[in-house]
This record gives C-alpha cells, structure tokens and sequence, in this order.
C-alpha cells in the first residue's frame, strides 16, 4: 500500500513547493535499534498539504538511471525513497553499503541507510529527496554531476583512499571489525590484544627504521649493490651542473629522480640531452619535500618495461606491468579533445574501486609531446598510438596489466629476497626488464629500480588488464586467519551496577589472574580493579578500551537510552545478559554469534540459551541473578 499523506505533520526541513519532508537526521557509528550496522537514520514524510505523483512517476523517471529498479515492487513512497537512497548510496563505485530498514510511525516512516562516511551519507539523502522533489515539480535533474561531487567527498574522506576502502572492505566481507581512531588518524583492525593498527599498508607492527630506509634511494642502491642484486649505474648529485657531468659520464639516455620520494613524483626516465635533463632535474628538484636535502639521482636508464613486483608478509604474491598513459587517434580529434573523451571512460572514475585514474595534464606532459613533435592541439591519424609520457605513473592515468603469472621463478626469489631483509608487511619493487618471464640472471635489460615500503594495492585487486588478485586479503590474513581471530571477547548486560560490575570482574580474575579485563557501566569504566576517567561520550569509553594493546576481555552495559541516543560501538558478543529487558534493549541478543550465550530474566524466570540449546527455570525465593550469570561466564 501506498503511503497516505500524514495528518498534522508541522512541515520541518521541507520547502514551500516540497511534497516530502525529511527530519530528525542521525548517525550512528555502529549497531543501533534500526540497524545492525553504522547507519544514518532518518524520518520520511509525505506533507498533507501536498499531492505527490503516483508512485508509479517516481519508479519510470527513477528507472531511466536504474532500470533494475523499474523491476522491484514498492510500497510506500519511504520504501521507493530507502531503496534509491541505498542505491546512489553507492556513488557508482561499488560500495558495500547495501543495508537499509524500514519502520513506520502513524505520520512518518523512519528510514535506516547503511553508512561508512556520515557526511556523504547525509549528502546522498539530500539529493535523493532533491531528485524526488524534482521529479514531482517536473524539473531537469542531472544526477551525474552530482555524484561527482560525491564521489569526490567520499574520496577525501578518511575512508576514501583506494588502499584504504580495499582493506577496509575485505575486512568487512571477512568480519574483522574495524575502526578509525580520530585522534591518531589510524585505521584499527580487530579489539585488544588481537588489534593491529595502520595506514593504507603500513602497520605498527612494521620497523619504522626499515620504512624510513626504503626512502632513502641512495642508500637503498648501495644495500642492493651490496647484495649483488642488478641495479643502474649512477650517482647522487647537488646541482644542476654536477647532473650534466654525471650524465655525460655514464652517457644518455638517463633517468632523474628526487633521494626521497614515492608514487613516482619527480621521476623522469629516458632523458636525451642536456636540454631534457635540465628540464627533468627541475621536475625532480619541485618534488622534493622542504625539510629534505635536495638531493638528486642521475643514473643510465635501461630500456624495458616497467613492473612492480609485490610480497606480502616476505612472500611473493603479485606482479603488474604499468604503461605510460597515451591516447589512440581518430584522424580528427586533437590530443587534448582525446584525453578529455578517454577520461570520460567508467573505467577512470577515478574513485577508491576504478581501475584507472584520470589521465592528468601538465608541464611535463606537453613537453614530452614536444619532444615527439605534437602539442595538446595536434590531430592524431586514425590508429595512431601517442604515449603521454615517459614514465608510467599510474595515479596519472598510466594502465596497469596483471603479470602474475608469467613471472619467472628466479624473479619470484630475487623479489622475496630483498623482502626478507626488511621487517615490512608489505614491500613493492620496482623493475624494468624486458618481460618478467626471463630471468634476471640471463637478461641484459634487467634492473631494480626502488623498493616501496607502502605500496598501494588496488593496482593488483582491480587491473586495467588482466586478473585480480586479491591483495587485500593476503594482508589481512597475515594478521587473523578470521574474523574471530580479531576479536576478544564481549559480554554484554542491558543493567548492571557498579558493585555488580566489580564482583564480575573479580570472578573472573579469580580463574584468570594474568588477564586485563576492561568494563564499563553507566557511571564507571574499570581495567581490572582500577577505575579510569568516566567519559561523558559512553561509547567513547568503549572505544578507549577496545584500543588497549592488552586486553583479554571486555564487560560493557547498554541500556536503553544510551541505545537510542548513540547505538553500540561494536558488533557481536560472546555473552549478553540482560535483566527484564526493553523491547529496544532486546537488540542486544540480535547480533551474537553461532556460540554465544544468552541470559535472560523476566521477573523471576530465567532463559539461557547456549550455542543454540535453551534451558529454562525460574529463580529461588534468595536466589540473586548473579549466581545465574557469574555460573555462565565461567563456560565462554
């Protein structure tokens, strides 16, 4: 059935000529009374002084963007509106936000959206309701244009990266739980003692020492010298002058590059003559961060294709070759007009999931066509391919193609080789050589480049050409074999006291005295016998103790108006006990795994529920709850 118009609804956050209204806009991080995931949740109403279209408008003009919406059947206005909602919520890149909730109110529905960046969450609903609006008034409504704009936002957020977001998804699709630490600008994955915590691919557990080193290019030439690994010939130099003899020394072509640097900013490889070095030695020099020496890199530059070779945890797992950007003509299209259509392609959306990104357009670009005789407004003959640039710079549209599996044998152990010395989860090398599937012991063109102490993955996980390999889990399960390695566990009550809490924690400590137990409760957080500074932000003080490097086991409370107010801040428990529960605060048996325990009392009369079998029996006359309950933690 339809949604009929609401009776006395007092219009809120609707303009003068809205059918729709939409308020009391919410976020929640993590499970609450809607969803069991992070959601914003919202209230959606059709104003009584209005008349909407049928809903049958809204589904035709809805179905040109979405045809498979065109296939579902609606029931409501709200239902039509949670479902789009969820669908642009996506932003055409593929996210994993698929969850949504319906609950309905005599005057309004109340909407649940799953959500990972509540800016862009509530960005999307805006703009849901903008188009509903639209569609009602009649309106041109250019929904790409503003997923852009989206698109962009999530991007930027913290969640955006592309490393980032495959990570953060695997984890996800894996049940490792996962979090951002605000104050650390870190990404934590798992609770307690099993948590590692990180940056795209870098982690705590990695040697800072060893990092810092592989940004060091010039000694890292000299380590693998010393290994008696195929590097180029070479020097460091501090001018302009002293790159002009080195050059002439070891003879052209030459590649120019910043001591420090990464993702190939400042890098120019097949250099001619002094008027291109000279032109290369200030692209690297720009590069060059203002608290580092300037100190430049002049070495020959080996004709071959470019790869990176990458191990995960010192084992080889993946291998990409990446070629510059270019363009193919069409005997009437200039360069510039060509760029502009190629990066117009899906495949460089140049979002967190897209296998490409845009190709970019700069100084160092137009010089190179120079170098070839074209400019941005040279017409290209039908066919023709016109490389971009010299070095294939994949964060400037370069494409990646999978060589996995034609990689050599001896590559492979040359590649973990140089892993192994190195206390680094993850370690990219860059070569060039002809193809990967010679050995670089036979091959004349064979050479390391650098080594990269945080290389991005999404190359591997989604190439322009070629298989995916799935990076991100390799990662992941480096550190948990599952999801459940990532946690400890959670015993949660819906009411307890802190006396209570306190003789929970001693019982416990009682059979376990070398564990760290962290507990809260309405006005209290413990580690072991010690109380600790009570945040005002309850889920803050879940969130202090799910960070602590040690801890065994965690004891939290959830009652009812901290379940509405801000939702609980993880997912999943080992116990829940709950003492004549609300129907909101009944969530908390929702989300326990196949082996949890579940302790109810209703009055005198007790429930328990153990991996699946119930047991039921009604307390004595003196009998406390905490007998029940202190009897059942001892089995998890």
């Amino acid at each position: 059935m339809v949604q009929q118009k609401s009776k006395g609804l007092v219009r809120i956050n609707a303009r003068r000529n809205d059918v729709f209204d939409i308020f009391n806009l919410k976020n929640y991080l993590g499970p609450n009374p809607y969803l069991e995931t992070g959601a914003l949740v919202f209230d959606f109403a059709v104003l009584e002084s209005k008349q909407p279209l049928a809903i049958e408008d809204y589904i035709s003009r809805i179905g040109d963007r979405y045809p498979h919406l065109q296939e579902q059947t609606y029931q409501s206005y709200a239902h039509l509106f949670a479902i789009l909602a969820s669908e642009v919520g996506k932003l055409d890149m593929g996210l994993h936000l698929n969850r949504w909730n319906l609950k309905a109110y005599p005057d309004y529905t109340r909407i649940s959206l799953e959500s990972l960046h509540e800016r862009t969450t509530r960005a999307v609903v805006f703009l849901v309701w903008d188009w509903f609006e639209a569609i009602t008034q009649n309106k041109k409504f250019i929904l790409d244009e503003k997923l852009l704009i989206l698109q962009q936002q999530f991007r930027e957020s913290v969640y955006g990266g592309p490393t980032v977001y495959a990570l953060l998804r695997t984890a996800h699709a894996k049940a490792i739980p996962t979090f951002y630490l605000w104050s650390e600008a870190l990404m934590q994955y798992g609770y307690g003692k099993k948590q590692v915590r990180g940056i795209a691919t870098t982690f705590d557990c990695d040697s800072h020492l060893d990092s810092d080193f592989t940004t060091r290019k010039d000694e890292c030439k000299i380590f693998m010298q010393a290994l008696g690994l195929p590097i180029a010939e070479g020097e460091i130099v501090f001018s302009q002058t002293e790159a002009l003899e080195v050059a002439k020394e070891i003879g052209y072509p030459v590649a120019v590059k910043p001591v420090v640097g990464h993702k190939g900013i400042g890098v120019t490889a097949g250099v001619r003559d002094s008027r291109e070095l000279e032109s290369a030695y200030r692209s690297a020099l720009a590069a060059i961060p203002e608290d580092e020496s300037r100190r430049i890199i002049v070495e020959k530059s080996i004709s071959g294709t470019d790869f990176r070779l990458l191990c995960v945890n010192g084992k080889f797992v993946a291998a990409i070759e990446r070629r510059p950007a270019s363009v193919i003509g069409d005997g009437y299209s200039t360069i510039a007009e060509l760029i502009r259509a190629e990066n117009r392609q899906p495949a460089r959306l140049d979002t967190p999931t897209s296998p490409m990104s845009k190709i970019q357009c700069d100084a160092a670009m137009e010089i190179y066509l120079d170098e070839q005789g074209y400019s941005l407004n040279s017409v290209i003959k039908k066919g023709c391919t016109v490389n971009l640039r010299k070095v294939a710079n994949l964060s400037a549209g370069g494409i990646s193609i999978d060589a996995t599996s034609t990689i050599h044998e001896e590559n492979i152990i040359l590649a973990q080789d140089i892993a192994q010395n190195f206390r680094l989860t993850c370690l990219g090398i860059d070569v060039i050589a002809e193809n990967l599937s010679e050995s670089w012991k036979t091959s004349s063109n064979f050479a390391i480049l650098e080594i990269n102490a945080a290389p991005g993955i999404l190359m591997h996980l989604n190439p322009a050409v070629g298989e995916s390999v799935d990076v991100p889990s390799r990662i992941l399960e480096t550190f948990f074999e599952s999801g459940a390695e990532a946690r400890i566990p959670i015993i949660t009550f819906n009411k307890i006291s802190v006396a209570e809490l306190q003789v929970t924690i001693d019982h416990i400590l009682a059979e376990h005295p070398d564990w760290t137990i962290g507990a809260v409760c309405h006005d209290a957080v413990f580690i072991n016998r010690s109380q600790k500074v009570f945040s005002r932000n309850y889920n803050s003080n879940v969130e202090a103790l799910l960070r602590h490097r040690q801890l065994d086991l965690l004891i939290t409370e959830y009652q009812e108006p901290v379940l509405e107010k801000q939702g609980m801040f993880y997912q999943g428990s080992r116990m829940v006990v709950l003492d004549n529960p609300t129907p909101t605060e009944m969530m908390l048996v929702r989300d326990v795994f196949d082996d949890s325990t579940v302790v109810i009392k209703k009055e005198n009369d007790i429930s328990i529920n153990r991996r699946g079998l119930i047991e039921d029996y009604t307390l004595g006359a003196d009998e406390p709850f905490s007998t029940v309950y202190l009897k059942e933690i001892g089995t998890i």
